[in-house]
């Protein structure tokens, strides 16, 4: 539950943050930041480098997909007017992307059990984004939702790639080395296309420094390691949490409504990761 907390707020710092910095620019900042951290980490840890370029380029494969790719598609999209609550429901898509491809992929097979959860899921999820999506889909343009559901795929297989790659370097300088790929794909992008605005309001700041902290070294260690461990159709079952938790957060913090609708979802929601994860860890 303290992975889906974590990662729940990345929807929220995207809202935040729209208004007071050009996302790619903002991202930038952020891969940049977690370089540092993640470099200096493995550093005073002694970790060593990956010695075979293979596992270098593994690396690097993983960090696009699973954070310049899919930042890049849910910043860019929600501060060009997609509803964070319509870019939840799309990136909620990927437990049953991940699902569909980890038997090809993987080898992984996914029992009727875990394919019933991940459906429940599916559907409590919808049940609380119903009611912010049937009010503002109309708002969103055809561009918006396209990346969006390309950082879908991205995650689902940078996800897959880092379970069957990711094994044979520490975990602090494989992060590194996706924080670092991210950025210098990302900056060029951003110098080109955007204005690198960054005002430097608290809101800016803050939302730099919960984004570094929290999401980067917190959010993001906790994914790597749970990918590690698991299968990745439980793993990736966890994030039809995500929607329930945005919704409670932006009702604490933003006074969003919160009906009985979204209440269920949240039950249904949590039926179904509870189903999926039962059967298999």
């Amino acid at each position: 539950m303290l992975f889906v907390s974590i990662w729940a707020t990345g929807f929220l710092v995207a809202r935040l943050v729209a208004g007071h910095a050009d996302p790619l620019t903002f991202l930038t900042i952020r891969f940049a930041c977690g370089t540092a951290i993640f470099t200096g980490l493995a550093a005073l840890a002694g970790a060593s480098r990956p010695r075979e370029p293979r596992l270098w380029a593994n690396a690097v494969v993983a960090g696009l997909l699973l954070q310049g790719i899919y930042l890049a598609g849910v910043f860019w999209s929600v501060s060009h007017g997609l509803p964070a609550a319509v870019c939840a429901l799309i990136t909620g898509l990927q437990p049953l992307l991940t699902a569909a491809l980890a038997g090809p992929m993987l080898g992984d097979r996914v029992t009727r059990r875990q394919w019933m959860g991940i459906l429940v899921g599916l559907i409590g999820a919808t049940m609380v984004l119903a009611p912010q999506v049937t009010s503002s889909v109309h708002a969103a343009a055809p561009v918006t939702v396209a990346v969006a559901a390309l950082a879908t795929v991205a995650i689902t297989l940078g996800t897959i790639w880092q379970k069957r790659s990711g094994g044979g370097v520490d975990l602090r300088v494989g992060a590194a080395i996706q924080f670092a790929a991210s950025g210098l794909v990302i900056a060029p992008v951003a110098l080109l296309t955007e204005d690198m605005r960054f005002d430097g309001s608290w809101e800016a700041w803050s939302a730099l420094t919960w984004s570094v902290i929290g999401l980067s070294v917190g959010g993001m260690t906790l994914l790597l390691m749970m990918i590690g461990r698991s299968a990745v159709s439980v793993v990736a079952s966890l994030f039809y949490l995500v929607p329930p938790v945005v919704a409670v957060l932006a009702f604490m913090l933003f006074g969003e409504a919160l009906g009985a609708v979204q209440i269920a979802g949240l039950i249904v929601a949590s039926a179904g990761v509870a189903i999926t994860t039962r059967d298999r860890s």
